[in-house]
């Protein structure tokens, strides 16, 4: 037998074997378990992507039959409603026979029946002349003519035509001789009828989700569009030209449904220099710059006019990215300032304390309106701000009072009061550069009128109010269609 090997010789080399193996074994499970675990990884992602990619798909395919119902419901609808609405032409035409060939008196225009009478006869015959020049005399009776012109388009051959023929003097490019900007702006007329328009053009079926205008009309829109576009270098650019006219311009757009994608920054740029304009908001949604909203309402903060950029953020809900009551803080507070900036020019030292006053008068009358027309009211009290402007008019009374005492008798107006100073008593024109030039501060925020958020006054400015709520416009793809 051979002899046995002594334990002692082989202890040391076979515990460094058995490290060894060790080492390898415990290097080869981490190995193991760090590629179990990637591989893990991945097949929860492939998981998680495969279940998002399923959701897209049934999506899409919800959405895929969605759009192929809603073709074929336009589809199925579009003969029903052309003969619904050649029927509503034919009979519109044999009334304009009927008219024109029976003597019928004329209409008094003593309430608002005689008024859509008279404002029929003017649809029936298609005597577009006629009817803006009578539409255009009768601003005071605003309120009551936009219910009554949508009736009265009503009864149109051919309403779309009968409006771009009855706005043509003026728009796109005002063709009168004789034109005064403080009195014979007929900004508002324009927008008036263009508004009325819509409801007239709706399908009988689908209603707005398609507008039924002829595809020359159409066409005369785009066309009166492009015009207007070229004739802003005439006018000095985007800076100089008036608000009336980019009002109309941008409803005419809405309204027969021609917004231009490689135009969108035109038609910002055209909403911020006129923001203040009351309809504004609602028609920077229809022009599609929804998404470009939170910029805009930035700029309008950066140029002082907070009071519009709350209206722009309860427009399109951007209240808690930009909250009201801070805005309307830091608007009394740059009003003040403007305030006391006139209140310490040499230039106006007589009449300092007068513009001081209205200026934070016509700022506190805005705020007010805000807080009243958004209820928010618990979030910013307005107790204090209506004791400032009784306690500013109170002011004004007595600074009045003394100016009268201190002029001689002979200096007196025969209604009372004394003779105001040159350009004292006038108002600014009401039709203004969207980029006005002013004093220090310039704020176009605040109309006038204390209680009517004026989209035709200019905001620094005395002028007549534009009552009654703008249309609610659609998105503008909706009038993408054609009859």
């Amino acid at each position: 037998m051979g002899s046995i090997a002594d334990p002692g010789e082989l202890t040391q080399p076979s515990f460094d074997e058995f490290q060894r193996q060790t080492s390898l074994m415990t290097s080869c499970t981490l190995l193991w378990k760090e590629l179990s675990d990637h591989f893990t990884s991945l097949e929860q992602d492939l998981l998680k992507k495969s279940e998002a990619l399923k959701a897209k798909l049934k999506t899409l395919d919800t959405q895929t039959k969605q759009s192929l119902q809603e073709l074929e419901k336009r589809e199925t609808t579009m003969n029903s409603s052309i003969e619904i609405a050649l029927g509503k032409v034919q009979e519109n035409k044999v009334l304009a026979i009927n008219s024109r060939n029976d003597t019928v008196t004329e209409p008094e225009v003593d309430d608002s029946e005689g008024l859509l009478l008279k404002l029929s006869s003017f649809c029936v015959k298609m005597n577009s002349l006629g009817f803006w020049k009578f539409v255009i005399v009768r601003k005071k009776e605003l309120d009551v003519m936009r219910t009554k012109i949508p009736v009265a388009l009503g009864v149109c051959v051919d309403p779309a035509r009968f409006v771009l023929e009855a706005i043509s003097e003026v728009f796109p490019v005002d063709t009168r001789e004789l034109k005064s900007d403080r009195v014979n702006d007929l900004g508002w007329a324009c927008v008036l009828m263009l508004e009325s328009l819509i409801p007239v053009m709706v399908d009988p079926i689908l209603g707005s989700e398609r507008m039924l205008v002829t595809p020359r009309v159409k066409e005369r829109a785009k066309e009166i569009a492009e015009t207007w576009k070229k004739s802003l270098e005439e006018r000095g650019g985007i800076e100089n030209v008036k608000t009336p006219d980019v009002h109309t311009f941008l409803q005419h757009l809405v309204t027969f449904g021609i917004v231009k994608k490689e135009d969108v920054e035109l038609y910002r740029k055209l909403v911020v220099g006129s923001a203040w304009r009351k309809q504004m908001p609602k028609l920077a949604v229809s022009l599609g710059l929804g998404d470009k909203m939170s910029d805009m309402i930035e700029e309008l903060i950066s140029r002082g006019q907070q009071v519009d950029a709350v209206h722009f953020t309860y427009e399109v809900g951007l209240v808690d990215k930009f909250p009201p009551v801070p805005l309307l803080k830091a608007f009394l507070k740059d009003a003040k300032k403007a305030a006391t900036s006139i209140l310490e020019d040499p230039n106006n030292s007589g009449r300092a304390a007068h513009l001081a006053a209205k200026k934070e008068q016509s700022a506190l009358r805005a705020v007010l309106k805000c807080i009243e027309e958004y209820k928010i009211e618990t979030e910013f009290p307005p107790e204090n701000l209506k004791k400032r402007l009784e306690q500013l008019g109170r002011q004004r009374v007595r600074r009045k009072g003394l100016l009268l005492q201190s002029l001689p008798i002979n200096e007196h107006a025969s209604n009372g009061g004394p003779m105001p100073p040159a350009k004292a008593g006038r108002s600014t024109n009401a039709y203004v550069s969207s980029f006005p030039t002013g004093p220090t501060f310039v704020s176009r925020s605040p109309p006038s009128n204390p209680y009517v958020y004026s989209p035709e006054a200019a905001p620094p400015a005395i002028a007549g109010p534009y009552p009654g709520a703008p249309m609610n416009y659609p998105a503008y793809g909706g009038y993408g269609n054609v009859m």
